[in-house]
């Protein structure tokens, strides 16, 4: 049973907002990332923080032997629970790019869906920049083998993957169109036969250093 939290003075209130935003971020801060971020002079200070916040239930120690072994309660995170998902390299916003499913790392994200059906891309190209997808930002992808019109789908044509906005015919065997989001760009057309769908994006996340 998760104890009952006491109240947050000025260092451990801090501590705790440092880790938080971090957490949310996909990457909980390690004890050492802690003392650097918050400036302390050993990491013993922060360890013991972090050591508070979890006996308090700020924080939560699910695993051990790990890192970042130290997550956020799902109380305390925005929705469903928090997971860490694969990053599988990149798929490109603009002209197609081969797919290939290499692990690369991990992101740490809240989702209402399990682990295994959910992924992370690098985005390439600026063909989804009116979605607000720039190069570079990561891509949080729920596998699905459909999705609906107008949804931003990660699709694969042959051997190759795109995201982009799906739209799909009314009409049985009506061509599959993928839209950019870049008047730069052209939307493309395709047989739905030679059209799979690896998933739809769920959220989007960028890292600024």
């Amino acid at each position: 049973m998760r104890p009952k939290p006491t109240a947050l003075d000025g260092p451990r209130q801090e501590a705790f907002d440092f880790f938080r935003k971090r957490a949310l971020e996909g990457r909980p801060p390690t004890v050492r990332e802690l003392q650097r971020g918050l400036h302390y002079k050993s990491s013993a200070s922060a360890r013991d923080l972090i050591n508070w916040l979890v006996k308090h239930g700020y924080l939560e120690r699910p695993r051990r032997g790990l890192s970042r072994n130290v997550v956020l309660p799902t109380g305390i995170a925005p929705k469903g629970k928090q997971i860490s998902v694969p990053i599988l390299g990149s798929v490109q916003a603009g002209a197609l790019a081969l797919a290939a499913e290499d692990v690369l790392g991990y992101l740490t994200v809240q989702t209402k869906y399990p682990a295994e059906e959910v992924f992370a891309l690098r985005v390439r190209g600026e063909s989804m920049i009116g979605a607000g997808l720039m190069p570079n930002d990561w891509v949080i992808v729920h596998r699905q083998p459909t999705a609906e019109s107008g949804q931003i789908v990660v699709a694969l044509i042959e051997d190759e993957a795109t995201i982009k906005t799906l739209k799909r015919g009314r009409g049985r065997g009506s061509p599959v169109e993928l839209h950019p989001a870049n008047p730069k760009f052209s939307v493309q057309r395709y047989d739905p036969d030679v059209v799979t769908i690896l998933g739809r994006v769920i959220e989007s996340r960028r890292q600024y250093e």
